[in-house]
C-alpha cells in the first residue's frame, strides 16, 4: 500500500492536551474541503476558538499566497490553518514566528525564505498564508509537502518544488509531523509575546536571503539590494543598489529572486 494510504492524520495523536498549551488544544480532520483557510474563517467568527487547527486530507481549492492555488494530492501533505482570535502580535512578527516554527518542526537542513517559504536543499517544501479578518483575528494557513514523488508536481513547478521524502529518502509520519508542528508553534508563538529579539535571532540562523542581493516587487515598484536582516513590525531590510535602506512588509511585496 502506498503511504498515503496508511498514513492518515489521527486527531487524537495530534491533539495537544497540556493545558499550558494554547494552539491545538482542539484539532480537526477534514477528509476533504475546498480550503482549511475557508473552513477555520467560520470558526474564527467565535472568539473561544482560539488555537483551533483545521486540518484537511484532501483540498479542492487550496490558498497559496497572491491568490495562487497551493496543490496537493490526498494525504501527501500537512494541510491546516490555525485559527488566532486572540492574536496580539504584529502582523510581521507573527509571520516570522510561523515560518521559524514551520522549519524547526520539519528539521534540518530546513531554512526560511522571506516572506513565508520553507526549502530544503535549495527547494520549497512548505508555505505559510496568513490572513486578517474583519473581527481582528488571524488565521494562519501550513501547507507541508510530506509523499510527493517529483511526477507530482506540475512540470513548471518540478525544478523549484520538492517534498520531505524526497529530500530524506524515507516516508514522513505525517501525524508525528503534524504534532511536532503545532507544540513548535505554540512555543514560537508565545515566545514571540514576550520577545521579538529571539525569534529574529533564530530567523537570521535559518534565512537563505540574509547576506544576499534581493530583488522585490514592492506596491508595483521594482527594488533590490542585499539583505541586512528583518523588522519585526515592518519587515525585510533592505541596503539598496541606490543607496539607503530600506523596509518591506510581506503583505505587499513579492520577491523576484
Amino acid at each position: 500500500m502506498t503511504p498515503q494510504e496508511t498514513d492518515l492524520l489521527d486527531p487524537d495523536k495530534i491533539q495537544v492536551n497540556l493545558e499550558t498549551r494554547i494552539i491545538g488544544g482542539k484539532v480537526l480532520v477534514y477528509d476533504s474541503t475546498s480550503s482549511t483557510q475557508t473552513v477555520a474563517a467560520e470558526y474564527a467568527k467565535n472568539a473561544a476558538n482560539d488555537g483551533m487547527v483545521i486540518f484537511a486530507e484532501r483540498q479542492t481549492a487550496g490558498k497559496g499566497r497572491g491568490g495562487n492555488q497551493w496543490q496537493s494530492g490526498r494525504a501527501d501533505s500537512i494541510l491546516c490553518s490555525i485559527v488566532l482570535t486572540e492574536n496580539r502580535l504584529p502582523i510581521e512578527l507573527l509571520s516570522l514566528a510561523c515560518a521559524v516554527a514551520v522549519a524547526e518542526a520539519i528539521g534540518k537542513p530546513a531554512r526560511i525564505k522571506w516572506p513565508n517559504d520553507i526549502m530544503l536543499n535549495g527547494r520549497k517544501v512548505a508555505g505559510i498564508l496568513l490572513e486578517t479578518k474583519p473581527n481582528g483575528a488571524c488565521i494562519v494557513g501550513i501547507g507541508i509537502n510530506c509523499h510527493q514523488r517529483a511526477d507530482s508536481f506540475a512540470a513548471e513547478l518540478q525544478p523549484t518544488a520538492t517534498s520531505i521524502d524526497i529530500e530524506t529518502k524515507s516516508v514522513t509520519d505525517r501525524t508525528s509531523l503534524a504534532r511536532r508542528l503545532l507544540i513548535s508553534l505554540d512555543e514560537w508563538l508565545e515566545l514571540a509575546t514576550q520577545t521579538s529579539e529571539k525569534v529574529i535571532e533564530q530567523w537570521r540562523s535559518l534565512s537563505v536571503q540574509l547576506g544576499h542581493r534581493v530583488k522585490l516587487i514592492y506596491n508595483g515598484r521594482q527594488f533590490a539590494g542585499n539583505c541586512i536582516g528583518v523588522d519585526p513590525e515592518k519587515g525585510l531590510i533592505l541596503q539598496l543598489d541606490t543607496g539607503g535602506i530600506r523596509m518591506f512588509d510581506a503583505a505587499h511585496s513579492t520577491i523576484v529572486r
